[in-house]
């Protein structure tokens, strides 16, 4: 391997191959679940190459591994194949392989060397790309909340909290509890060391209110820098739960009468030249642009919560006194309303969009939340009035099933511009196949509660 391609490498990934041999690179893209798609390559080979091939059908499968006629239809489907390159800043260690392993993120481009417009990093990367264009610089922190569960190896049977180091189940309602963080230490210790072999910051792990919920918060930064964290880290939990016994899920509602897991989104943008929160005035009150991102929010979440909320599942975490919002109320902290405003300083001054669920795509995810809020600054919205009191009291105002968001997200041509017409229109295929697929399965609690008795 030559000395340039290590120059070429993150300082993570130079310490982590210090005095040892790489093996193997995987040439890695996410695809709308968030799944890692590629190819894995000999260290010499991908010195060598300066791109690969991988078919841009990897964009219209569905969640089951079935392809979308929909979408393929809609965009006249050929099954190119795009150029992949990889972006060398995104270049971390697979801690968890035999050998030393290096995975690096690709972008998508066709044979004209234009992005492939319906790659999810392509389309955080478009919405990025108009704040710059205002001079502005959008900042994110997300919140990754996930359950640690037993092995489930049949999906006909429910799923259970998995066994704690002291031999008993993990138990619910223990918020913030270090026992119950305790109880998962040997996972825990691997997470820390894996992400540290990646080179990642984690700025905390909580215990949530389910039984075996973690919640892991990441520091603020570039929006594309951070959503490649979350598709990492992804991974990288899941092998870490695997080292012990256990599954990691990130489904939004994986276990009945408990909370479900969220990817709550902090947002703040910084003017390009000064380097200051366009969210604060001079003497550190709260400017225009401010409610307006919060009005942006308001109004076109609704539109958005089909890539927010992606499957299903999604929906059952939209429940009243679960921690989870069924609301576009805003409200200075207040994680009752769907949009809060944590305690903070002028200069810290953000946004957080509570109502992602930790199942969407990373890019996506931010990509759309960065939309909302970018369209309140261009139409200048104002937001409602702000809400000081429980949100839960009154009634919820977001899509409650993944058919009715789908039908909004349609009709949001606004929306539309700002994400990329083709990307909403493989996007919408895919999903109208996958709820397509989900009815035709008819579920125990039919079973039980209809067959003897309608």
């Amino acid at each position: 391997m030559s000395d340039d391609f290590h120059d070429d490498l993150p300082e993570a990934a130079r310490a982590y191959l210090e005095g040892r041999r790489l093996d193997e690179v995987e040439c890695i893209i996410s695809d709308f679940p968030g799944i890692a798609r590629g190819k894995a390559v000999p260290a010499s080979k991908f010195a060598r190459q300066k791109h690969f091939h991988l078919p841009d059908s990897i964009f219209f499968q569905t969640i089951t591994g079935d392809w979308s006629d929909a979408a393929a239809e809609d965009v006249g489907f050929l099954e190119r194949d795009m150029i992949l390159r990889p972006d060398m800043t995104t270049a971390t260690a697979a801690p968890w392989t035999g050998d030393w392993t290096l995975q690096v993120i690709h972008d998508a481009y066709d044979r004209h060397e234009k992005p492939i417009p319906f790659s999810p990093r392509n389309v955080l990367k478009r919405v990025v790309s108009l704040y710059e264009a205002q001079g502005w610089k959008p900042v994110v922190a997300p919140e990754m909340e996930f359950f640690l569960v037993a092995r489930n190896l049949d999906p006909a049977k429910e799923i259970q909290p998995m066994m704690g180091r002291s031999g008993r189940p993990a138990a619910a309602r223990q918020a913030y509890s270090m026992t119950a963080v305790d109880e998962f230490g040997p996972v825990i210790d691997d997470i820390y060391d894996f992400a540290e072999a990646q080179g990642f910051e984690i700025d905390g792990i909580t215990q949530e209110g389910g039984a075996g919920q973690l919640e892991i918060n990441l520091r603020h930064g570039d929006p594309v820098k951070l959503a490649d964290e979350v598709f990492y880290f992804k991974r990288l939990i899941r092998e870490a739960a695997l080292r012990h016994d256990c599954f990691a899920t990130f489904m939004a509602k994986p276990i009945a009468d408990e909370p479900g897991s969220a990817m709550h989104i902090h947002h703040s943008i910084l003017d390009k030249k000064t380097g200051e929160n366009i969210f604060a005035g001079p003497q550190g009150g709260e400017t225009d642009a401010f409610y307006h991102f919060i009005g942006g929010l308001q109004t076109h979440l609704p539109s958005a919560i089909a890539v927010l909320a992606p499957y299903v599942n999604s929906y059952r975490r939209y429940v009243k006194d679960h921690a989870a919002p069924i609301n576009l109320e805003w409200g200075r902290d207040n994680r009752t309303t769907g949009i809060r405003i944590p305690i903070s300083d002028a200069k810290s001054r953000r946004v957080e969009n509570r109502l992602a669920g930790m199942d969407c795509n990373p890019y996506l995810g931010i990509a759309v939340s960065l939309a909302c809020g970018y369209l309140g600054l261009m139409e200048e919205r104002w937001p409602s009035k702000q809400l000081k009191g429980d949100a839960y009291e009154g009634e919820g105002d977001i899509p409650r099933v993944l058919g009715q968001a789908l039908e909004l997200f349609e009709e949001a041509t606004a929306l539309h511009e700002v994400l990329g017409p083709e990307f909403v229109t493989v996007y919408t295929g895919v999903k109208h196949s996958e709820y397509e697929e989900f009815l035709q399965v008819i579920s125990p609690w039919e079973r039980e509660h209809l067959l003897m008795n309608v």
